[in-house]
């Protein structure tokens, strides 16, 4: 195969990693150079035997294979990924955001997941992004303030995975963070790029323009060591106190605060809201695939089921047999990623609130749709459109536009014991609502709602709800064999996401790839009509061919931030997506 992606090796900026004089840091940061926010580093799959951590910095990543090295769990060692993440990474993921985690427990061999996803304050209405002519809100109108915050989950959920599988103390998992929030770490190339390219919306509030540019108004420096006893104390809280130390006391305060002081887009967070916030550990969403089951994260997300729906349809179709270089493949992939769409527009949300069609992974309903595919051409706008799934007392709600942003992490993790962290983690908009509190970011994940809450009088099925989860489409997956793990991999990107995901296991599956070629692969997606090629990868040569098909196209950049590890006999491979800062550690 000819997949040169055209990747550019970038120097090794050596105070990256000032703050912490770790060799084994060094080390890794050597071998997988940062890139900046655009552009490639060269990346080589990592081997290990007993444990491994994925993650999409570094610092975290070295901070969880510090716990991993002292007997911890994948619980133990999530926490402290979770945790330096939000501080070195703060504009994907947080303690001020939400996570869906699926987690695979190796002494009973069963897959459970934790919903740590944002919840509506109870004061909201399906109002909420409308303006006094009833009119929906430009986005960053929306999201820049108080208005777009949903009640955190993150450290709920880090509580609750901890009390399920922890082994090492609670206080314990948080020290590598607290201790880099208060020694400091060096601003990587991709934050400096970041903060530059928000200049005008994280600036506005004084918190956070104090703490991340200079006294110019400019963004940190690559390389300025940077440090934040706010958060280090808010750490502290938690370290003695638990979730509670987040949840209610002065962190609670500070949150409220910030949300609702915001001058012209205050919102309706309460301290009731936070007290009453709670995870959910729901059944995984399976979806059988060439003799695997793909599993994730099932609704408020609708990553899947719309993977599990893509996967599906494309199963009927001999891929491995055309190979990636072919068009045909991209052609098939891309209209089964549109019919599963307009399925996961109409259909999917918040199960809690919406009831949904038990019949959206039926073979005998995919297979039907995988007929529509099977044409020498694309399908046109008027033929992609949401099936009629086996229904059970499901409501038939209208379709409805959300505006999911890329700015999320993903992370994974295997213990000695064979258990593992499959973690997608957001704060949804790069540095989400654009406000700090106690020394982190809060959330804007209520802008993934669909702003108008109904269509021609027909509720949409993603509208604002109090109490309700947005519809997300995080898609933290686990690949079983025979009911034994065999991937682990989930990926940032907004509502691409799902066919980044998708994608990457076809080409584990059907084009034999190990996990580390998998995630360079170019990447192509088609969502909504429009099929999105990879900027200056090999994917380009495919365009002209996918116009001929009828297609839409665009070139443009499609920033994923994938992490995957592949659990083989006696062995892990641990890859990091080339078009982020991520590295595998592993012994």
């Amino acid at each position: 195969m000819h997949l040169s992606q055209n990747l550019t090796s970038f120097a090794l900026l050596s105070s990256l990693l000032l703050a912490t004089g770790s060799a084994l840091a060094q080390q890794a940061t050597d071998a997988h150079a940062p890139e900046a926010a655009s552009g490639m580093a060269e990346k080589s799959v990592v081997h290990a035997k007993t444990h491994m951590v994925a993650a999409a910095n570094p610092l975290a990543a070295e901070a969880g294979l510090e716990i991993l090295r002292k007997g911890g769990s994948a619980a133990d060692a999530l926490i402290a990924v979770q945790t330096v993440l939000g501080l070195v990474e703060p504009q994907s993921s947080g303690i001020g955001g939400g996570a869906f985690l699926v987690w695979y427990d190796a002494a009973s061999g069963k897959l459970s997941t934790f919903d740590g996803r944002e919840t509506a304050p109870a004061a909201v209405t399906p109002k909420l992004f409308l303006d006094d002519k009833g009119e929906p809100l430009a986005f960053f109108d929306a999201v820049v303030g108080g208005r777009s915050v949903g009640t955190p989950g993150v450290v709920r959920l880090m509580e609750a995975v901890h009390e399920k599988a922890g082994k090492l103390s609670w206080a314990d998992t948080l020290r590598p963070a607290i201790k880099l929030a208060q020694e400091g770490f060096s601003v990587s190339p991709r934050l400096n790029a970041l903060l530059g390219e928000d200049k005008g919306k994280l600036d506005r509030q004084a918190v956070a323009r104090a703490y991340f540019y200079d006294q110019a108004g400019e963004p940190l420096a690559t390389g300025t060591v940077l440090k934040n006893p706010d958060y280090a104390q808010t750490l502290t809280l938690i370290a003695e106190k638990g979730a509670d130390g987040f949840y209610a006391g002065e962190v609670a305060e500070k949150i409220v605060a910030a949300v609702k002081a915001h001058e012209g887009n205050p919102g309706l967070l309460s301290l009731d809201d936070l007290s009453s916030y709670e995870v959910k550990e729901r059944e995984a969403v399976c979806a059988p695939y060439r003799g695997l089951d793909v599993c994730g994260m099932g609704p408020p997300s609708s990553g899947a089921l719309t993977v599990g729906q893509i996967l599906g349809m494309v199963s009927h179709f001999d891929l491995a047999a055309l190979g990636p270089e072919d068009p045909e493949s991209w052609r098939i992939i891309g209209d089964a990623t549109r019919l599963a769409f307009a399925d996961r527009g109409r259909y999917m949300a918040d199960a809690d609130f919406v009831k949904m069609p038990d019949g959206l992974l039926n073979q005998d309903y995919l297979k039907d749709r995988s007929n529509l595919i099977r044409r020498p051409t694309a399908l046109s706008a008027d033929e992609v459109k949401a099936g009629t799934p086996p229904w059970d007392k499901a409501e038939l709600r209208i379709d409805g536009l959300n505006l999911e942003q890329p700015s999320t992490s993903h992370f994974v993790i295997v213990d000695d014991q064979g258990n593992i962290a499959s973690m997608t983690t957001s704060v949804e908009s790069a540095f989400g609502s654009r406000q700090m509190a106690a020394g982190f970011i809060l959330n804007n994940q209520l802008t993934d709602f669909s702003f108008s809450p109904e269509e021609d009088g027909q509720a949409v099925a993603n509208r604002v709800e109090p109490g309700k989860r947005p519809r997300s489409s995080m898609s933290p997956t686990i690949v079983l064999k025979d009911g034994k793990p065999v991937y682990a991999l989930g990926s940032p990107g907004g509502s691409n996401i799902i066919p980044y995901v998708a994608n990457t296991i076809i080409a584990l599956v059907d084009w034999k790839m190990n996990m580390q070629e998998a995630i360079d692969l170019p990447h192509l997606t088609n969502r909504f009509g429009t099929y999105t090629v990879e900027a200056g990868t090999s994917a380009e040569t495919l365009e002209k061919d996918l116009a001929a098909f009828g297609f839409k196209t665009t070139v443009g950049d499609l920033n994923s931030g994938l992490h995957g590890i592949a659990i083989l006999p006696g062995a892990l491979e641990g890859a990091a997506d080339p078009r982020r800062e991520g590295v595998a550690l592993g012994d």
